[in-house]
């Protein structure tokens, strides 16, 4: 197959330079510029799956963080509310009541 290629005059001449320092015709440089391109990338793109299947599972926490993360903020939230409280020397006020939802994760949670 015959190809032709238009080069700006400054990558011209890059080319014929860097193929000569090395001894080959232009074409056996390309050609082989092309094999490691095709080589170095994949023929499909991959999915983020694909992309990231060796980091998925590597986290150490609650299983059910994705669907429950609004009961885990207000717990932590809770927790570090009276932290500094107790710190501060103030009163220690209550938890804020949970809604039925989270105290059911709470409830299971620590039990």
């Amino acid at each position: 197959m015959t190809l032709t290629v238009r080069l700006p005059e400054d990558l011209d001449e890059q080319l014929r330079s860097r193929a000569s320092s090395q001894g080959v015709k232009v074409s056996d440089f390309v050609r082989a510029a092309i094999a490691e391109k095709l080589e170095r990338e994949p023929a499909k793109k991959l999915s983020a799956y694909e992309l990231g299947k060796d980091v998925f599972g590597c986290y150490d926490g609650p299983e059910d963080l994705s669907t429950n993360r609004k009961a885990y903020i207000a717990e932590y939230l809770d927790a570090k509310h009276a932290r500094r409280q107790r710190t501060a020397g103030g009163p220690v006020q209550q938890e804020r009541p949970a809604s039925r939802r989270s105290a059911g994760i709470r409830g299971a949670r620590k039990g």
